[in-house]
Formats: C-alpha cells, structure tokens, sequence
C-alpha cells in the first residue's frame, strides 16, 4: 500500500494537512519495549511547526497520544496506534487550490490520479503527514539503541542554496550541537549566514532549498540484503519520499565519481576485535551490507514550493491567472527535516535490523 513503509517493522501514516488529527500505525515492534509519550514527543518537538522565526507560524504542540499497543510503560508486540490532533487550521487560506494548481506542488498530479483532492493544505502531500513518520521513528530508534547500545542516528543541515557546511566528523556530532542554533547546522559560522539567507528569502516571500546529511554510528556489519534490497536502496526509497527531496547520495556519492579507483578504495584495517576501513567512501555500505563503519548520507531538498510571491500560472481551464498563496509556509523546511530524516533512517535500521535477526536464528 502506497502509505505503508517496512517488511518486518512496519508503519502506515494516516490524516491529511487539515483533517482532524495525523497519526501512524506501527506494526512489528518487538514486545516488552519501555514505551511512553515521553519516548516519542521530543522528536515531533523538533519537528513541529512554529519553533522559530525560521519556520511556518501555523502554532501546533503536536502531542502525541498512544492509543494502543502498549500496557504498564511497554510493548504487548501488537500494532502501536499513535495520534496527533491538527488545531491551528486554516482551510480558508487554500481556496485558490479549487481551480488554480500551485506550481511545482501536488495539487495537479493529485486530481490526475485520483480525480479528487483535499480542499485545503495539499492533504497527504503536505508535510504534516510526516508526523507519522516521525512518531514512528522514535520507536524504532529506541528499540536499536536497546537493541545496539552505542548506535546514533544524527541529521544536520549541511547547506542552504549556495551556502555550504563545512564537512563534520562523526565522533562528537549530537543532537545537541546540531541544535543549538535554530537552522541546525552545527558549525556557528555557517549557521549564520544561512539564518541570514532565509530570513531574507522570508521577507521577500520566497523560499530556499539544501541539503540534509545524516550520520548512523554504531552499527554492526551485516545489515541489509543483497541485490535489489541494498541497506543504500532502502535508504534511498525511505529518503525520497519524504516530502521536497529530489536527491539522495551515498558516502563519497557523486563526488566520488572525480577519484580514481586507487583513491577512492577503503582499505581495511584492525579496530579493537573487528575490522574497519582507513577511509569511509563507501559510506557505511559495501555490497548493500553494512560493514561496521558509520553510515553517511546526504539527501536534496527543494525549495518550498508555496510561495507568498506573485507568480504568473493557468487554472484548472488554462487561463491565465496570478497566483499569490495565502497559507503559512516555511521560507526553508530544512531545519524542521531534520528529524524527519532520523526517523526515516531509523525505521530502515530497525527493519534491516529484525530481518538479519530472523535469518540468523
């Protein structure tokens, strides 16, 4: 189904933009997980809207609520019903989307497919179907960190249009750095001048696109299966659908294309009781199969597609109209991403992670 992601650990998102409430079901979460609210709503707090001037001023505290699947604080490994109410709508502020489709939006593609469309906030197009993904992935990630004591799963923002974050070694990233300014890159320098660049696209109406790079640590070899179900590929998938992403690269990625083979090959050497790699171009994967070493990702996301500037597009009958979008947008959705790729990777981890356990019993 097209709203269910996972083989093992599996998760179904529910709820449009400005419906009732969003939510997910996770199914396959093993039984006897400690499991709270508690767990779960610091990631959608990281992600919620209105957090900051960078982000859209719709003011929503996206509490989370357990409504089934767990009992005294844990897991009973029946499926996990997670729900959050939407309060701050505006469906009035979208009744332009009757007849005008916004350019580079879903509003279009939508009504091809289906012959219907939500009437207001882009429905499951919107981002505030990641919620889902997000409330989701914070299962998953306590599972493997019960599961693998030392993993972290950390996001960053690693550039704003043309303004680039320097690279970040993995030791010593945390959530916490990346946090400490409001766009999440963790290098203070670079972080102000993208807060200046957004701000400037924000006041100008306009919005800006980026990059996103994540860091998976402590890991064990030996995730994911070969062939067409690569640890990358299920990271790829999980990357590209979530909402505005138009790229995916893994390790060295593209760049890598500019080395030799001599260059770019990751030698191995002794670490402690395993064996690791001199350098990490293969970003964690070789062979579609973890090899221990950090896996490092980077996805592309563009430019908010709703604008509050003036632009010159057709409606539904092809006549020409100006289009001058009234709904609360983000001038940049990437520090607001952020979780949400954490939790995409963690719901892959997760999933790779009780199909090794199944095939090594």
């Amino acid at each position: 189904m097209s709203s269910t992601f996972g083989t093992l650990f599996r998760v179904t998102t529910f709820g449009e933009s400005h419906g009732k409430a969003v939510g997910a079901i996770v199914d396959g979460c093993p039984a006897n997980l400690e499991l709270t609210e508690a767990d779960i709503q610091p990631q959608l707090t990281r992600r919620r809207p209105g957090q900051s001037a960078l982000t859209t001023p719709r003011d929503e505290a996206d509490a989370v609520t357990i409504l089934s699947g767990t009992e005294n604080g844990k897991t009973l490994g029946t499926p996990i019903g997670l729900s959050v109410n939407n309060k701050d709508q505006r469906p009035g502020d979208y009744g332009e989307m009757d007849v005008v489709p916004r350019p580079s939006h879903a509003d279009y593609t939508y009504l091809m497919k289906y012959g219907n469309k939500a009437s207001s906030g882009g429905g499951r197009s919107s981002a505030r179907e990641t919620i889902g993904r997000v409330a989701a992935g914070a299962i998953a990630e306590k599972w493997l960190k019960s599961r693998f004591g030392g993993l972290s799963i950390v996001a960053y923002v690693s550039s704003v249009n043309t303004i680039e974050c320097p690279p970040m070694e993995a030791e010593g990233l945390t959530r916490e750095l990346v946090d400490a300014t409001p766009v999440r890159c963790p290098d203070a320098d670079t972080a102000a001048k993208m807060i200046a660049a957004i701000e400037e696209a924000r006041d100008a109406k306009d919005s800006l696109g980026g990059t996103v790079t994540c860091i998976c640590r402590g890991l064990p070899a030996g995730l994911g299966e070969p062939v067409f179900d690569k640890l990358e590929a299920k990271l790829a998938h999980a990357m590209l659908s979530i909402p505005a992403t138009k790229g995916f690269e893994i390790g060295s990625g593209f760049a890598g294309t500019h080395l030799r083979g001599s260059q770019h090959n990751d030698a191995f050497v002794q670490k402690g009781d395993r064996l690791g790699t001199t350098t990490n171009y293969s970003g964690g994967v070789q062979g579609g199969i973890s090899n221990g070493e950090p896996v490092v990702f980077r996805i592309a996301i563009k430019p908010v597609a709703t604008i509050g500037l003036a632009q010159e597009t057709v409606d539904l009958d092809g006549k020409a109209v100006t289009l001058e979008a009234k709904g609360r947008h983000d001038p940049c959705v990437l520090p607001r991403a952020v979780p949400i790729v954490e939790a995409m990777a963690a719901l892959v981890l997760a999933d790779a992670a009780l199909q090794q356990e199944y095939r090594i019993r």
